[in-house]
């Protein structure tokens, strides 16, 4: 019995004629290729996470006041807490808040004025987005749900912002790089009244 397995083991070890090294040095390319990608993939997720949370984050810093004896805050500084907001979430998550892509380069959310059409088909203007922050657009006072749709006519704020993802990921053999992603994200919260 201890001859069989030497004799196994020695076999292998010696009949393979170098077929292993080929085949790993096909396979090991690959393999390196598919675990970048998935890292890519993660990172980029992970940045996608941040900017929606952040968002999220600065439609409730603006739809909040200052105070609760404050009374409501002046426009500008609505603008400002969303945007301060955002850019705090990504600090938090290590991602570069110079990333962020001036509102100007993108297309803005379709969400119209309070009040301004009956439906969202309707709406075919954008409600415009707040002049006083670059980053992050902030479009005040729109129509959050329809009452023609069921919905109850809510109004709010919506807060969206783009973010340059600029982590690059060449694809081999291409002229293909991921690095130039562009990641949205959008929140929208309806004002209450304290």
């Amino acid at each position: 019995m201890k001859l069989w397995r030497g004799t196994t083991w020695r076999g292998l070890t010696r009949g393979t004629g170098g077929s292993e090294i080929a085949e790993t040095a096909l396979i090991l390319p690959l393999f390196f290729m598919i675990f970048m990608a998935i890292f890519w993939f993660g990172q980029a997720f992970r940045a996608y996470g941040t900017l929606a949370a952040g968002t999220r984050a600065g439609a409730e810093a603006a739809v909040a006041p200052l105070c609760t004896t404050c009374g409501t805050p002046p426009p500008t500084q609505v603008a400002t807490n969303a945007q301060n907001a955002v850019q705090n979430a990504l600090a938090s998550a290590h991602l570069d808040k110079n990333q962020l892509v001036a509102t100007t380069s993108w297309t803005h959310p379709l969400v119209c004025t309070c009040g301004s059409v009956p439906s969202v088909a309707a709406c075919t203007t954008p409600a415009p987005c707040d002049g006083s922050v670059t980053n992050v657009c902030v479009q005040e006072n729109v129509q959050l749900s329809y009452p023609s749709q069921g919905g109850m006519g809510t109004c709010g704020i919506s807060v969206s912002a783009r973010y340059q993802y600029a982590y690059h990921f060449p694809i081999p053999f291409t002229n293909l790089d991921l690095g130039n992603t562009l990641l949205p994200g959008q929140a929208q919260m309806r004002v209450e009244t304290q």
